[in-house]
């Protein structure tokens, strides 16, 4: 006798049935692929190169605001640089929580160096002073937030845990812009 789980749907929608023995059946036979179950229906390969790509961002965007946070000198510099750290730890969380993702599609997160630059979407620009640095920071978050509305726009559906991780870094991307924009209106 086949279990199922239903439940009464909306008039647009129908009622809710899944096969319960069937996609017990399926836990047990795959159970290697980890949390990767046969509804997902995104290409791993693309989700895990999209993925390091992001890392290799947030990676470069930790350096910068770390490089600029002991860089910043003059007036109101020291506000700058807490914000310029504050910054840098959040995208070295960003880049934990992707490479943890990573890991949890059956990949390897990418940390090599020596591709580091040429993998991430925004550049390493080191900046000449307290305001260039401030705008390089704008810039590159501009960058993220672009390419990461992409990739939820890509996603959509197919992967909707990897898309919500990228939502929350977008989220956070557009304050760290926002901050960065007040930082250039004041000076």
């Amino acid at each position: 006798m086949s279990k199922s789980l239903e439940a009464q749907g909306t008039a647009t929608k129908g009622p809710f049935v899944i096969d319960l023995e069937k996609i017990r059946t399926q836990a047990r036979k795959d159970m290697d692929d980890g949390p990767v179950t046969q509804s997902y229906k995104a290409d791993r390969n693309t989700v895990l190169k999209l993925l390091n790509g992001a890392l290799a961002t947030e990676i470069v965007c930790t350096l910068r605001y770390k490089r600029h946070y002991f860089m910043a000198k003059g007036i109101n510099s020291e506000a700058v640089a807490q914000e310029f750290l504050e910054h840098a730890n959040e995208e070295q969380q960003h880049a934990d929580q992707l490479a943890a993702r990573i890991v949890q599609l059956g990949g390897a997160p990418d940390f090599s160096p020596d591709s580091l630059t040429a993998r991430s979407h925004s550049e390493y620009k080191e900046g000449t002073d307290l305001t260039d640095m401030i705008r390089e920071n704008l810039v590159a978050e501009r960058i993220a937030i672009d390419t990461y509305r992409e990739m939820v726009r890509y996603l959509g559906d197919a992967d909707t845990t990897t898309r919500r991780i990228f939502e929350e870094i977008l989220a956070v991307e557009e304050e760290h812009a926002d901050d960065m924009a007040d930082l250039l209106a004041r000076r």
